[in-house]
């Protein structure tokens, strides 16, 4: 298992983010896009390290085009020496519209030929063989000589798609390289769930479990001292309330038996009560979502939980864990 970390948008930090994140021995790192561009962060990293990899946790695929996309991917590939993942979103129907004003139809087929049509770019560029792209969404028919980069001397990136529900996870299956796992997913979701979905996918394009990527970002609670461990689970209760709140997620409670605390979550979340919200997610709910644990059992406790299941996973720990605990904890991944 690989064990990933990330890396924020800091002016005039991102490089020593990189190295540091290097140094303390994680396999790779991810960029979010919120409040910032996620594949800039990226760039710089590329240049400050050596063996990190590199990944877009999330990009949002539909506020986007496939050539823009395929650009992006293309030219971190080779500024990374071709240790660039290109982690893609669909994220949800309000942010498409109102936020970035794109339009939204069939997250799930345009998903699909979104990667398919990112794909045909690249194998243009590669082979040289006319860009011939026709589908319901996308048409990519133009390509000249002054704006073709040519074969990437790295490869192509992989591409990974988040994804919660069963269609968008058997599109992962089918036409993209792995799956990044939602953190508001519990381990019987996954079991459940997430892999039937995911390998429903793979049999379309005649491929296995094998052949796919799994990346999770993972609750944990952890702490050197009883106070440090019930102010990270007092974080964690509050990021899981802000997910449960969210409808389309609603499956993932409703696995559990517990559909109508999403109602309620709802409900709080729209009169701003963020820490009431909170306080309605007990033990039951945060042991099904978290890894609990001392710093030093927190390797095996994740690795008994998700060691069959994913091959990368990242630590989702919406507090701060100082470096010396980070190097331990690491250390126990890696077997150090």
């Amino acid at each position: 298992m690989k064990v990933d970390g990330g890396i924020g948008f800091d002016k005039g930090g991102m490089g020593e983010a990189a190295r540091r994140a290097e140094t303390l021995g994680y396999d790779g790192v991810w960029s979010a896009e919120t409040t910032h561009d996620g594949f800039l962060p990226l760039a710089v990293a590329a240049e400050a390290t050596q063996r990190l990899e590199l990944g877009t946790g999330i990009a949002v695929a539909f506020a986007r085009n496939p050539m823009t996309l395929a650009i992006l991917a293309n030219d971190l590939q080779s500024l990374s020496g071709g240790r660039f993942m290109l982690g893609l979103g669909s994220q949800i129907k309000p942010h498409i519209t109102k936020r970035f004003s794109m339009p939204w139809s069939h997250p799930a087929p345009r998903m699909r030929e979104l990667i398919q049509a990112i794909r045909a770019i690249w194998h243009s560029w590669g082979s040289g063989e006319k860009l011939e792209f026709r589908g319901d969404f996308y048409t990519h028919t133009l390509m000249t000589p002054m704006f073709d980069p040519g074969p990437n001397p790295h490869g192509n990136p992989p591409i990974l798609l988040a994804g919660v529900g069963e269609l968008m996870t058997e599109v992962a299956g089918e036409v993209a390289d792995g799956l990044l796992v939602h953190g508001f997913t519990t381990e019987r979701y996954l079991r459940e769930v997430t892999l039937p979905a995911l390998r429903r996918g793979a049999a379309k394009a005649g491929k296995t479990l094998a052949d796919l990527t799994l990346s999770y970002p993972g609750f944990v609670i952890t702490g050197d001292d009883e106070a440090a461990i019930e102010a990270a689970t007092t974080a964690v209760k509050r990021q899981i309330a802000f997910y449960g709140s969210t409808p389309a997620y609603r499956p993932v409670l409703e696995l559990h038996g517990w559909g109508d605390l999403q109602s309620e979550l709802n409900t709080l979340s729209k009169r701003g009560e963020w820490v009431k919200m909170g306080e309605l997610i007990d033990d039951d709910v945060v042991d099904a979502f978290a890894v609990v644990a001392p710093i030093d059992d927190v390797p095996a406790r994740v690795l008994a939980r998700f060691g069959d299941l994913v091959d990368r996973f990242s630590f989702y720990m919406p507090y701060k864990v100082d470096d010396d605990h980070w190097r331990t904890l690491l250390a126990g991944f890696h077997g150090r």
